[in-house]
């Protein structure tokens, strides 16, 4: 009984000790001089806090435009989480090359049964548009991460601030860069081949994000490559012309545009047609109206393309089409373009609607979509900032390629392919559907048509 009491009486004192510790600790853990490079997700990252917690910690955070300046003091909260000791729960500070987080022993439990462990290697900075446009992009995938976690899949976020004059190597010499699961990127090429390797070494994915055309993609079984060559997007969309339109009688229309890079598409489509014996018709943007009408069918659906994609090109085009129409309005006119007209929707929009249009690309930018004002907003009152005004945004592109990737490595696991079908996952933007090259990596595939119907409405046709 004395034995019992003794262990109550300590355990009591114990208790008593911890409280007036707890209420002996300063209101903020340390302040932090912000460094070169470093955003505040970053730091909130490195010292194991949310973003949340650091700006209520700081509510000057709060203020629309607000942006971190080298040399600025701002305040470490304690996490929500019990603290530990002081020498326990103190990281060490984060170095401007790197944004770390607390090292996690290896692990054999299969990824499907545990966190994902998220590598991200991208210049991460606000020194040129690189860097804002990658802090842009990683905000994405921060912000799909969340939405996993709401469906019961946990991510644990790592990232590098890898920047162009960077050597790659240093960063993956990190003991925590081996224990990633997927790392995400690099953006220059030069640094495809020695994260290759290491993901080899190590058993890791990665997931290059944007215009890499790299020959580690034809041998390392390891590497989803979204990018797709320009060539291969001419192959895919000449593919899926001939297959929706073979009903159509095809149009060209030389538009005397001597800059243009589309005769390599034009040239294609045509032999594409006289190989399965389809007729099409060439005019000029200069031909009189009369030889212009000549070359349309009174009787079947036309398809005009132009061979330039330039805005000035266009809009003469859009004109001669409406004086066509206006002259033979019987005529049935449908126009197929090129993901440059994106760019051009402010001020084509209602011919794009009038003449049926449709536009080819990797991926489609709905303004007008409800899934794409909520992902807008959720960005604003997350970061305090609007996302650039950029076709494609680049913030939804890091949501839609995380969004899938990880749901896909919760699901499969290392056996995740990203085929069609695997995941599920209707894309806000970027659609994504990869194939395996050979016995190498896995390329996307997915193409797009833009359809801007007559009844003003518009459709992504995904492929």
């Amino acid at each position: 009984m004395k034995r019992l009491f003794r262990y109550v009486l300590l355990l009591t004192v114990v208790f008593f000790a911890t409280e007036t510790a707890l209420a002996q600790r300063p209101q903020f853990r340390e302040q932090h001089q912000v460094k070169r490079k470093e955003t505040i997700f970053g730091i909130a990252r490195a010292y194991g806090i949310t973003i949340q917690e650091l700006i209520a910690a700081n509510p000057e955070m709060n203020t629309p435009g607000y942006e971190l300046k080298k040399g600025d003091y701002i305040n470490i909260p304690w996490p929500s989480r019990e603290p530990q000791s002081d020498e326990q729960a103190a990281p060490a500070k984060p170095s401007t090359a790197q944004i770390e987080v607390p090292a996690r022993p290896k692990e054999s439990v299969d990824v499907r049964q545990r966190e994902i462990r998220v590598g991200v290697m991208l210049p991460l900075h606000t020194i040129n548009g690189d860097g804002k446009r990658m802090i842009e992009y990683y905000r994405g995938v921060l912000m799909a991460c969340d939405s996993l976690r709401a469906n019961g899949i946990s991510t644990d976020i790592r990232a590098w601030n890898v920047a162009e004059d960077s050597d790659i190597r240093t960063f993956l010499d990190d003991p925590k860069a081996a224990e990633c699961d997927v790392i995400i990127g690099p953006l220059y090429s030069k640094m495809v081949k020695p994260l290759s390797d290491f993901a080899t070494a190590h058993d890791i994915r990665v997931f290059i994000p944007f215009s890499i055309n790299t020959h580690e993609t034809l041998v390392n079984r390891n590497i989803f490559q979204v990018y797709q060559p320009q060539t291969e997007q001419n192959d895919a969309f000449i593919s899926h012309f001939m297959e929706r339109f073979s009903d159509t009688h095809p149009v060209f229309i030389d538009c005397n545009d001597t800059t243009s890079q589309k005769g390599i598409f034009t040239f294609g489509l045509r032999r594409r047609l006289e190989a399965k014996g389809i007729d099409y018709k060439i005019t000029n943007l200069n031909s009189s109206d009369a030889a212009f009408f000549k070359s349309f069918s009174t009787s079947k659906r036309n398809m005009v393309i132009l061979n330039t994609a330039r805005s000035k090109e266009l809009t003469a085009a859009m004109a001669k089409l409406n004086g066509l129409r206006l002259n033979h309005p019987e005529i049935q006119i449908s126009v197929f373009g090129y993901t440059e007209w994106m760019l051009y929707t402010r001020h084509q929009l209602e011919n794009f609607y009038k003449f049926d249009t449709y536009i080819p690309g990797t991926f489609h930018t709905d303004l007008q979509s409800p899934r794409t004002n909520r992902i807008q907003l959720k960005y604003r009152w997350n970061f305090h900032a609007d996302m650039q005004n950029a076709l494609p945004r680049f913030a939804i592109t890091g949501f839609d390629h995380a969004y899938f990737l990880l749901k896909g490595l919760h699901l499969y696991g290392k056996a995740f392919t990203g085929g069609a079908g695997m995941v599920g996952y209707p894309p806000i933007q970027t659609p994504l559907r990869f194939e395996r090259i050979g016995n190498g990596g896995l390329q996307n595939r997915s193409v797009v048509f833009v359809h801007y119907l007559p009844e003003r409405r518009t459709e992504t046709i995904i492929f």
